[in-house]
């Protein structure tokens, strides 16, 4: 990585769920780089976490790890306590944050459904209602949803369901936020190349996979965080309530 020049997000406060690893690190990564103070969250892999504070730090840009269950609402609370004490302020939330759990629908148990949905679902939108609660004027929220959700692929259904009601609130909620300024979408990415998509997979899945879309090669976590930039901007001010599939023309 470079060393810290281009500044769109200069005096900004950046707290990102589920940043020790893949997308999320790399959004923790670019947005500290744009000059935003970041808040790395973490559910358990404070190691990791703490590499992405300091290679933040190395770059003269400024970060704090926190670590906090989002399943948990009380968990949700003091993350953003910590946040606003550390800061002062929250501008952008990413809820980057989300497990992925593929069985058939006879395999799939209370246990596995109530996970899932505990992260995906409910960490997600109430993370949304402590940014209504504490975010500034003309601040930004940008949900995770995917590509699957388009499509009918076996073992998904319980994962793609979340996402759909990640974008249905994503919708829903645009025009509760929009008094204050503040813009909410969601990203849908495609097959990207991380931990979370390929594990568990075959090389010949992955490949399969890789080439259902228009430019045949997964996506890299550079190829969403560019859009994620884009979202937590300035120049993203007239967007919101919408779900942008950054998919490679994924079908």
């Amino acid at each position: 990585m470079t060393a810290f020049q281009e500044k769109k997000l200069t005096g900004k406060v950046a707290l990102v769920t589920g940043a020790s690893r893949g997308i999320g690190r790399t959004i923790a990564q670019e947005l500290a780089r744009n000059g935003a103070q970041v808040v790395i969250n973490y559910a358990q892999n404070g190691e990791q976490a703490a590499q992405v504070v300091a290679g933040i730090k190395a770059q003269g840009g400024d970060a704090l790890a926190v670590q906090a269950d989002i399943s948990q609402v009380a968990e949700v609370e003091r993350l953003f306590k910590k946040t606003l004490d550390a800061y002062g302020r929250i501008d952008i939330l990413v809820n980057n944050a989300g497990i992925m759990i593929t069985k058939a629908i006879t395999d799939i148990t209370e246990s596995d459904f109530d996970k899932i949905f505990a992260v995906n679902v409910k960490g997600t939108y109430f993370a949304c209602q402590q940014a209504a609660r504490f975010m500034a004027a003309k601040g930004r929220i940008i949900n995770f949803s995917t590509s699957v959700a388009g499509q009918m692929f076996p073992m998904y259904s319980v994962y793609a369901g979340t996402k759909g009601a990640v974008e249905q609130f994503t919708r829903q909620l645009a025009k509760e936020f929009g008094p204050k300024g503040i813009t909410i979408n969601a990203v849908a990415p495609g097959p990207v190349n991380t931990e979370l998509f390929t594990v568990g997979k075959t090389k010949e899945q992955i490949e399969a996979l890789s080439k259902m879309n228009a430019l045949g090669r997964l996506g890299e976590t550079t190829d969403i965080v560019k859009v994620i930039l884009f979202l937590a901007s300035e120049d993203s001010q007239w967007l919101t309530g919408q779900t942008i599939r950054v998919n490679g023309g994924f079908i």
